[in-house]
């Protein structure tokens, strides 16, 4: 039989995770705020529902992508939310990027329903969410993980379990805080090499055959035109855009807070990205942090 998928959420990463599903053969039933979103999705072959309630109604896995903590909790806690009115045939994942405790909350009230919950928060950005090769990080019950393979390896290349409910957003801030800092000293490097004269596009070959070596340099490199199709070649269009990087960094701070961590590389970060944020740069692509090195 066909397998049903609720999917609330269309912004610029759920909207193409959703075609995706459509795409490869499930029953789509989609609900968010904008019309136009919807829209798009009804021409690709999702049924638009009229309700979060009515796209959820008879899913074998309901998967939502909302902004933040509260919209997730919103949307599932309380007499009203989407917990109260699901039974055990339902794998719920949330694929937002919010805080670690929201994340555990819904799972452990999932839990007392017999629910079947995951937190997935992903890594990719919208053109890994188009190709479907996102990175899913994944935190429940290893057989709700073992489950929701059905649906993960359709939006993805690649999916982890990474431990009990919330430990997905705890992996997600690890990386996006590490992403952040080898993206800034990347800059740095590259700024600093073309001040002396060295061409942005040969020192990126040095670096990526030496030590160096990281992901913003080889997938993703900030220097306008050394690069292929990345954002940084396309006037900075996202991608992964600042307000994203200022937020999950926000969330990574509360991570490193609560365990104790000393993560003055992180907190750093975290002080360049909203102060390039403040300058009116949230909207465009993270990498574009770069203009703030080159003279």
């Amino acid at each position: 039989m066909q397998q049903r998928v609720g999917f609330i959420g269309l912004g610029n990463m759920g909207g193409p995770m959703a075609a995706n599903l459509v795409a490869a053969g499930f029953a789509v039933s989609v609900f968010d705020l904008s019309e136009d979103a919807c829209k798009t999705l009804a021409e690709q072959g999702a049924t638009v529902a009229d309700s979060a309630k009515a796209a959820a109604e008879s899913a074998d896995f309901l998967i939502s992508m909302l902004p933040a903590g509260k919209h997730v909790a919103g949307l599932y806690l309380g007499d009203d939310g989407l917990l109260s009115m699901l039974d055990s045939r339902t794998t719920v994942l949330d694929c937002s990027t919010i805080d670690a405790q929201t994340a555990r909350s819904v799972g452990e009230a999932a839990a007392e329903r017999g629910i079947g919950f995951l937190d997935a928060p992903v890594s990719g950005g919208v053109a890994a969410a188009q190709a479907g090769t996102l990175a899913f990080m994944c935190g429940g019950d290893a057989t709700v993980f073992e489950t929701a393979q059905a649906v993960l390896d359709v939006m993805g290349r690649a999916s982890f379990h990474a431990g009990p409910a919330g430990a997905g957003q705890v992996a997600k801030a690890c990386n996006n805080m590490l992403l952040a800092v080898h993206m800034l000293g990347t800059c740095e490097a590259l700024a600093m090499g073309e001040q002396h004269g060295l061409d942005p596009e040969r020192l990126s070959e040095i670096m990526l055959a030496s030590s160096g070596r990281n992901w913003s340099l080889e997938v993703y490199n900030p220097w306008p035109e050394v690069m292929e199709g990345s954002p940084a070649s396309n006037n900075y269009q996202p991608g992964f855009m600042v307000d994203l990087m200022a937020k999950d960094l926000g969330l990574a701070m509360e991570v490193a807070e609560a365990a104790g961590v000393d993560n003055r590389m992180g907190r750093l970060a975290q002080s360049l990205y909203s102060a390039h944020q403040d300058a009116g740069n949230g909207t465009r692509d993270f990498s574009s942090v770069l203009e703030r090195y080159r003279r």
